[in-house]
């Protein structure tokens, strides 16, 4: 179930989008191999002290690992060698600097003429912002993004990377194309992505409302027109509810919970009427869900066909009886933590879900192994 067997990826990346793009790659089978600087490597690596963080095992999964300092001119000719047997080329440095590494588009087109040369910026190559540095909270200020995720009352920023997560996955959506065409044509291509451009496009709906209606959409724009809810039970545990617009769903949420004297408040008789007076229901309904616990609330709505979930924290979502029927967590033998346990990439080719994972590699762990691999090329 390989699908990118035959494909080699040189990835030149650090932190998350450079890793997160080559992670998706090898994901779908691709031979990604992770350069990095002698003693140190990426940088996300020592996140958390040592060489193998969290941090760094969620981008780096099913890769291979070569430390190689190309300032040195034996090492970027090894670099060089590399790339020449590779179909994509990815890093993520600020303009300019991939240039002084060795590792620039024109001097790696030299040694792959059809390579495609995928390149990661915070703010793009061109600009008033080419040279700003750029992570994360940044990008998804500038997006417009993160105002839709702060609480209005409290600005403080929460959650997790998206920017950067959503960086990688489009850079690797283009290599796709690009390796696509070709396949067709058998010409390669430059690919630029900023942060900014990926976070404006997932942004997309803010903008198509704010252009077409005329709405600055807030945290608040789509819970409240989606009529989606969260509730703490009785256990301290969440519940999280979408109704959406079917009624059947609303009268099913009365059911589940007795409230059907609610069906003939004059605020919640209509849906547009619940999308206004949402505040008074939660007031309404917060108290009902502290009465039974979670498990209690789910069997409830789940009889009523509700669509819901319990809001499950990290340590339970992949126990539920459809994550492990999905066989969505999946381990390896792993020589840094004995069992490296993760997720799964979420394709299923002709039925098949792939559950074979490399743990990530230590420093260094396939130098020797790669540059065997080279020196056997060039002697053959």
């Amino acid at each position: 179930m390989k699908i990118l067997k035959d494909i080699r990826v040189v990835e030149l990346g650090t932190y998350i989008t450079g890793p997160a793009a080559g992670m998706h790659l090898a994901d779908l089978g691709a031979d990604v191999i992770k350069v990095e600087r002698p003693g140190t490597g990426d940088p996300f690596r020592a996140f958390k002290g040592g060489l193998y963080s969290p941090h760094y095992q969620t981008y780096n999964r099913n890769k291979r690992s070569i430390a190689l300092d190309t300032k040195n001119p034996e090492d970027r000719a090894v670099l060089h060698d590399l790339v020449s047997t590779a179909d994509v080329f990815i890093q993520n440095f600020r303009p300019g600097v991939a240039e002084k590494l060795g590792a620039g588009e024109e001097e790696l087109r030299k040694v792959k003429p059809d390579l495609i040369y995928c390149a990661i910026s915070g703010f793009g190559t061109s600009g008033p912002s080419r040279d700003r540095p750029t992570y994360d909270t940044v990008a998804q200020a500038a997006s417009g993004y993160l105002r839709l995720l702060t609480p209005p009352d409290n600005p403080r920023v929460i959650g997790p990377a998206i920017a950067d997560s959503v960086t990688g996955q489009y850079a690797a959506m283009a290599c796709l194309a690009a390796l696509l065409e070709r396949s067709k044509s058998g010409e390669g291509r430059r690919i630029d992505i900023s942060m900014l451009e990926a976070m404006t496009h997932f942004n997309l709906d803010s903008f198509t409302h704010y252009y077409s209606v005329g709405e600055v959409m807030g945290p608040l724009s789509r819970p409240v027109v989606s009529q989606s809810y969260t509730f703490e039970c009785k256990d301290g545990k969440w519940i999280a509810i979408h109704m959406s617009s079917p009624t059947k769903f609303w009268e099913g949420m009365l059911e589940a919970t007795g409230q059907q004297q609610l069906a003939d408040d004059p605020r919640f008789a209509e849906r547009l009427e619940r999308i206004k007076h949402q505040d008074d229901l939660i007031e309404i309904l917060t108290p009902v869900f502290k009465q039974k616990t979670r498990d209690a609330w789910a069997d409830l709505l789940l009889k009523n066909e509700v669509p819901h979930s319990p809001a499950y924290d990290s340590d339970e979502a992949l126990e539920d009886p459809q994550a492990q029927h999905l066989q969505i967590k999946v381990s390896t033998p792993s020589s840094e933590l004995g069992t490296f346990t993760t997720v799964r990439p979420p394709y299923n080719f002709d039925g098949a879900p792939e559950l074979d994972v490399m743990p990530p590699p230590t420093l260094d762990e396939h130098g020797a192994e790669i540059r065997a691999e080279l020196q056997k090329r060039k002697a053959g």
